[in-house]
């Protein structure tokens, strides 16, 4: 059976992931697209199929449709896959899920309510490396965790978004609301999440407009950078920096140290994952790179999600799994603002 779905934003995640990956799925159908720009939505269509709705509210209601993506911009997410979900439609909701927890929960009560599939779009999980990390540590490969590092930057939305300019919506707080954090950081907090199978339950952070300048050439209204400090419930303590400055090749590192040895995740450009014992034995795995604004790959999100539907399982990423990784980024705000450490409770 042939799922027919929508579109709600059609830039450049709808663009370069959820419209093409669509399009190679065998068991779905592009059938309505929509964008606040029309020509944006059009050429969309054109390349991938469907017709072009008049409005959002279109999408969500349409009767033929079994699913739709938000694509919309943050502050959209909690209104259009709440009512989406309420209609009736399995969704698969753009990271961060909401800009707030209690946008969150307003998704999370329209899913309980429905039914429906809910999955976030944390394509981190499904990098072939990632899973296979995930293996080698729930196996004992390093032992207990100690500590780690990880890193998502580059050089900022202006590069990447669909209308590649200092405008950009990314750099409005109205819009965006958590900036670098809530675009970066939290496919990073939900990766240590995955790779740990543990919780972070404490966090510190520095946040700063450290080079962005919006249209009229002053400093953005959200964080362009962030390092964190981070402790799990088991006791690893590590950190996380988030940046729309690094001027060069797009970091996406995770470095693991254990009792055992070290992992290194596309810490080389020649090696995915790297892992290094405390007796100096290395073992290298090719598993496939990962996809990068640069140079984009299949994610695997959408085929993730239409077989949760298909199956009638949970996807590989809850709503329930959203929520953790937006109150994490939440916490790093607020010790950002405060200077004090902020502790979460699982």
């Amino acid at each position: 059976m042939t799922l027919k779905v929508g579109i709600i934003g059609c830039g450049s995640i709808a663009t370069h992931r959820h419209a093409p990956e669509y399009s190679s799925n065998p068991y779905t159908q592009i059938h309505l697209v929509y964008d606040p720009n029309p020509e944006r939505a059009q050429k969309l269509a054109a390349q991938y199929g469907g017709q072009v709705a008049g409005s959002w509210e279109e999408v969500v209601h349409h009767p033929e449709l079994a699913a739709i993506s938000d694509c919309s911009t943050n502050e959209m997410h909690h209104i259009i896959t709440t009512q989406a979900l309420l209609a009736g439609k399995h969704v698969l909701c753009e990271k961060p899920m909401a800009t707030t927890s209690e946008g969150a929960e307003t998704i999370l009560a329209a899913a309980r309510a429905s039914g429906k599939i809910l999955m976030v779009d944390h394509n981190q999980r499904l990098v072939p490396a990632h899973q296979k990390a995930r293996q080698l540590i729930a196996a004992g490969e390093l032992g207990k965790i100690l500590s780690f590092k990880t890193s998502f930057g580059h050089k900022g939305p202006e590069y990447w978004s669909a209308n590649r300019t200092k405008g950009t919506w990314f750099f409005k707080k109205a819009r965006s609301a958590l900036g670098v954090a809530g675009d970066l950081g939290i496919h990073k907090v939900d990766l240590l999440r995955y790779l740990l199978q543990d919780e972070i339950v404490q966090v510190s952070a520095f946040a700063d407009v450290l080079d962005k300048k919006d249209e009229q050439g002053q400093p953005i209204e959200v964080c362009d950078h962030m390092v964190c400090l981070l402790k799990t419930q088991s006791g690893a303590v590590g950190t996380a920096s988030f940046s729309w400055s690094y001027y060069g090749d797009e970091d996406n590192s995770t470095i693991l140290y254990g009792e055992r040895g070290i992992m290194e995740i596309f810490a080389d450009p020649q090696k995915d994952i790297e892992v290094v014992t405390a007796g100096g034995e290395r073992a290298v795995y090719q598993i496939g790179a990962m996809q990068t604004n640069d140079a984009q790959t299949k994610s695997g999100v959408i085929d993730a999600f239409v077989e949760a539907i298909r199956t009638g399982t949970a996807p590989a990423v809850t709503g329930e799994d959203g929520l953790y990784a937006l109150r994490i980024i939440e916490a790093a705000m607020e010790s950002a603002a405060t200077g004090r450490s902020v502790e979460l409770f699982v």
